[in-house]
């Protein structure tokens, strides 16, 4: 297998200390790049070397390709991770290290523009045999197309971003009086994003499950699915909650997910980790939706469940190794998991951001239990970047368990100077949907949105703790007797310690 000499990790937060702390395992020295907003972070502090790469704003950082491919080549790096978002589906970035000599950890520029651009992604899956969401097979030119193409669709509808994922450049339109302002936000976002304003537009399928399956595939041909995640508790398109198994998914319609996952991925040579993701109606009929040609935020989901590390497996691919699970065969979850995911936003107000400065940060442990954070005790959050503070994971032997861990791990979280998506979580895991498997993407609109709010529920927390001080027995206090026998309460108050009535 190829050696790299140092990973370059083209990418902040916590992604960023999840594959530093990997490459550690590995006795690979990393190189982090940092952008002035994040001087003081701690995938900075982390690496080997950190350079700086510009501004805030992430087009003078973390989306230049050229300063970023410059600082491999100072350093010395032979390879570069781009961790999730940002370059990570940009096929500029593999480009550039092909022309350089260096590695990328990713599938090559040609596949990724076959398959990580939305729009191209399905044609693929239909040329594959897959079923698709209804829609466009090309990013909308103008507004007067957009108009045309979601009449013959019909609403409502979904307008994409054609490079890149997690919800951003996305937008509902539900009649044609919103698709002009839809049109232009969702180009902007996705232009802010991943540096490319392209949007596509999809059918919207009503009150589906949102279930992707995890691959990985070497260059021999070899791809292996590692199981699948339940995705469908999200906010804005973007996801909150993430399990495996899913328990929506049947024996059957699992076995088929894994099949469609791999056709795709065969069919343009895909090689390294990958994700498929797909909707899943009602009567368990399935769509693709995307391919995510990266690692993904939920990807600890998959490696408690199965005790694999994919960024490792990332790494041993890019440098020429094969799959362990040659021919095919697909390693069972042993256990399930979960993922919540803590943002710095204010669940009581629409999930709105929060911004400040961490005064206090308690982080769970114990069996079962992972954080992945790039967080720390007085960091400053601010609006540059996505508000993603950590990844609380748990696995159990049952789903119960992993609830019932989770659960524990919810009530010792502490996060003070920011508000947090913690106490949507806690809610989920008592929610009665949630325990029975019963859930879609429009949870948090029919769930959530009725539950009480935090004013709502002060009156109740003032009237539980009053009742709970009122039954709690009071503590009795003893002092051991002085070395001459006397009793220490009489001498105290002989000395006017203690005031007796």
């Amino acid at each position: 297998m190829r050696t790299f000499g140092k990973l370059l990790v083209a990418n902040r937060g916590e992604i960023a200390v999840r594959i530093i702390r990997s490459c550690r395992d590995l006795g690979l020295p990393v190189v982090a790049v940092y952008s002035d907003a994040d001087r003081g972070a701690r995938h900075v502090r982390m690496a080997d070397e950190a350079y700086l790469i510009g501004g805030a704003a992430p087009q003078e950082s973390y989306l230049d390709v050229e300063r970023i491919v410059e600082v491999a080549k100072r350093s010395g790096a032979g390879a570069i991770h781009p961790g999730y978002g940002f370059l990570s589906e940009n096929p500029a970035l593999p480009e550039a290290c092909e022309r350089e000599g260096i590695t990328f950890v990713g599938p090559s520029a040609r596949t990724m523009r076959r398959i990580g651009e939305k729009t191209s992604a399905r044609v693929v899956a239909q040329a594959a045999g897959v079923p698709v969401v209804p829609g466009t097979a090309s990013g909308i030119q103008s507004l007067d197309e957009l108009r045309s193409v979601a009449a013959q669709t019909g609403y409502p509808v979904l307008l994409k971003a054609c490079a890149g994922g997690g919800g951003k450049g996305m937008r509902r339109v539900d009649s044609e009086a919103e698709l002009a302002g839809a049109f232009r936000a969702a180009a902007s976002e996705a232009r802010t994003s991943f540096g490319d304003g392209c949007v596509y537009l999809e059918k919207l399928i009503d009150r589906p499950r949102h279930v992707e399956v995890q691959l990985l595939a070497d260059d021999s041909g070899s791809v292996v699915c590692l199981g699948e995640r339940d995705c469908s508790i999200q906010r804005r398109h973007q996801k909150l909650i993430e399990e495996t198994p899913s328990p929506g998914v049947s024996p059957e319609l699992r076995s088929a997910l894994f099949d469609a996952a791999t056709r795709i991925a065969r069919s343009v040579g895909y090689v390294n980790a990958g994700t498929a993701e797909f909707l899943v109606d009602g009567q368990g009929s399935f769509y693709f939706l995307e391919m995510n040609a990266r690692l993904q935020v939920e990807h600890p989901v998959t490696e408690e469940a199965t005790g694999l590390d994919l960024v490792r497996e990332q790494l041993r691919i890019a440098a020429g190794g094969r799959l362990e699970m040659a021919g095919g065969s697909r390693p069972a979850p042993i256990r399930a998991a979960i993922e919540c995911r803590i943002y710095a936003e204010d669940p009581y107000n629409q999930f709105l951001p929060s911004t400040g400065k961490v005064e206090l940060l308690q982080q769970p442990a114990g069996p079962g239990v992972r954080v992945e954070s790039a967080g720390f005790q007085g960091m400053e959050v601010g609006l540059h970047y996505d508000p993603l503070l950590a990844k609380l994971v748990v696995w159990g032997s049952t789903r119960e368990e992993a609830i019932a861990r989770m659960r524990r791990a919810l009530q010792e979280y502490v996060v003070v100077g920011v508000k947090t998506t913690i106490p949507f979580h806690r809610f989920v895991m008592e929610d009665e949907a949630y325990l029975k498997g019963c859930y879609d993407t429009h949870f948090v609109e029919r769930w959530f949105a009725a539950a009480p709010t935090q004013e709502d529920l002060l009156p109740m927390a003032a009237a539980a703790a009053a009742l709970l001080a009122a039954r709690r027995p009071r503590p009795t206090f003893g002092m051991l007797p002085e070395a001459n026998g006397s009793s220490p309460w009489g001498n105290a108050a002989k000395r006017g310690a203690v005031g007796w009535r």
